[in-house]
């Protein structure tokens, strides 16, 4: 293996050893904690924060950012509650409805980040607001959702055992991960990612597609987020316009300790999706202990963010040696 190569491995090694640690002490520690029922139950709650960091990763390996994911959730989900209880649409036609509203969202903020070369920050900064407002704006108060949308989730499973089972939600987002992780590791357009986030100015270099590429993850960001939202109102059977409030942070937090590099190019989605288990391991142990504050959840993601931030810091300070080092013998 090149030098290259174990760099960019280095952090998704950690992840991966970081999520091992956790998951042993957890299992020694508490009983009930290494039960096949209980993981499930933990993969399930978080299937929504994974689909939208999902769609993220790709933004941050272009070398981007999203702020507005949890808006778009929270829009999404309100959406469809009240096209659905208010207006008395069918779900076949509100859900393709929701998936266009977020897909649109994020074509748009990709479209005026290339076309008129604003910082992704302040472009989804505005795009979260936006999405926001308009949730708000449908409607104040969060709306139960019933009928097909409300027993889908309890009545599409799949049967592992006599007491555990794998519900509609969490095959959606098993689903979404082996899309996402074919997309980012086997396509064109998932190499065109890796080499802008990488390097843009040698990428343009190379004639690859730029602005087609950059406006494409946001596309995929925004149609993640729709489908977080579509999960949440599944999951949670209503929509409410406060939902994922400070979820975009939970799922960049969720990307950087998956091991993605927020300068873009160095990545794996299935770190991703290890990002997401350590966040739901933590926030499961705390609540084994009983006597834990929930806050320290947050605590606790705040220094392992840190910590993997600091390695991507060695990493590329590592990296920059190498090259350095390597123009000087030539």
């Amino acid at each position: 293996m090149s030098l290259a190569v174990f760099q960019r491995n280095v952090p998704f090694v950690a992840t991966l050893s970081v999520f091992a640690l956790l998951f042993a002490f957890a299992s020694a520690r508490y009983d009930g904690f290494f039960t096949l029922q209980y993981f499930v139950s933990f993969v399930s709650a978080d299937a929504y924060l994974g689909i939208a960091a999902l769609g993220l990763t790709f933004v941050i390996l272009s070398g981007g950012i999203d702020l507005s994911v949890g808006a778009v959730i929270g829009c999404v989900s309100i959406l469809i509650g009240v096209l659905i209880e208010k207006h008395h649409w069918s779900p076949l036609l509100v859900v393709p409805v929701a998936l266009l509203f977020g897909t649109a969202m994020g074509a748009s903020m990709g479209a005026v980040i290339h076309c008129f070369g604003l910082p992704p920050f302040l472009v989804t900064l505005a795009g979260m607001f936006f999405a926001r407002g308009l949730g708000f704006l449908i409607s104040l108060e969060s709306v139960p959702v019933g009928g097909a949308l409300a027993n889908f989730n309890s009545d599409v499973y799949v049967p592992l055992s006599s007491r555990a089972f794998v519900p509609a939600t969490t095959l959606l987002y098993l689903l979404a991960f082996l899309i996402a992780f074919a997309v980012a590791h086997f396509t064109r357009f998932g190499r065109n990612v890796y080499a802008i986030g990488g390097n843009e100015p040698s990428a343009r270099l190379m004639g690859l597609p730029v602005g087609k590429t950059k406006i494409g993850v946001y596309t995929l960001s925004g149609f993640c987020a729709a489908l977080a939202g579509v999960t949440y109102v599944l999951q949670n059977t209503k929509g409410d316009p406060t939902t994922g409030l400070g979820l975009e942070l939970d799922a960049i937090a969720a990307v950087v300790i998956g091991g993605t590099l927020l300068s873009g190019g160095v990545g794996l989605v299935a770190g991703t999706l290890l990002g997401v288990m350590i966040l739901g391991i933590i926030q499961a142990i705390i609540t084994f202990q009983g006597t834990l504050n929930s806050w320290w959840t947050r605590i606790i993601v705040g220094a392992l963010l840190l910590a993997f931030i600091l390695l991507q810091k060695l990493i590329q300070a590592k990296k920059f040696q190498t090259a350095k080092t390597f123009q000087t013998a030539k």
